[in-house]
């Protein structure tokens, strides 16, 4: 029948904006728990948000960025090793640019059901405030915003 069954409630699939920071580890866990009672499944997006704001010191720029090849390395391990002791099913994605832009546009191109992201989480502007702001306001999704 398909990906809306009859008589099935909640999301099929939760996707979670993930950057390393505390704020949005909890919303991992949170979303590993909703994905855990609906039966869904968890997908994780990590952004690589190039490096700006004056970095234009090489040294500086390729330090940013290996340290954020680090985090998602540690994010990935511990994401699977929690997956498996789950039992859920986690897709771990990453992606270059604007966090914002593309959680939105990962999220169309999979057709989840919900987002969760940390309340803290920048989109690289501080102008526009923060991701969770512009997601709840777009309200395409249900949003859960996790402190």
């Amino acid at each position: 029948m398909g990906m809306f069954e009859l008589g099935t409630d909640g999301p099929r699939s939760i996707l979670v904006g993930v950057d390393g920071s505390e704020t949005s580890l909890r919303a991992g866990s949170y979303a590993a728990g909703m994905a855990r009672r609906q039966g869904a499944e968890v997908i994780v997006l990590f952004v690589h948000v190039p490096a700006g704001g004056g970095l234009l010191n090489p040294q500086l720029m390729e330090l940013q960025r290996q340290s954020q090849v680090t985090v998602v390395e540690e994010l990935r391990e511990e994401i699977h090793r929690h997956a498996g002791a789950l039992g859920l099913q986690v897709t771990f994605h990453e992606r270059h640019g604007n966090p914002y832009l593309e959680l939105v546009r990962l999220a169309d191109e999979l057709r989840v059901d919900a987002v969760v992201v940390g309340a803290s989480m920048q989109s690289g502007h501080r102008l526009i405030g923060s991701l969770a702001t512009r997601l709840v306001r777009d309200a395409r999704w249900p949003v859960t915003v996790v402190p």
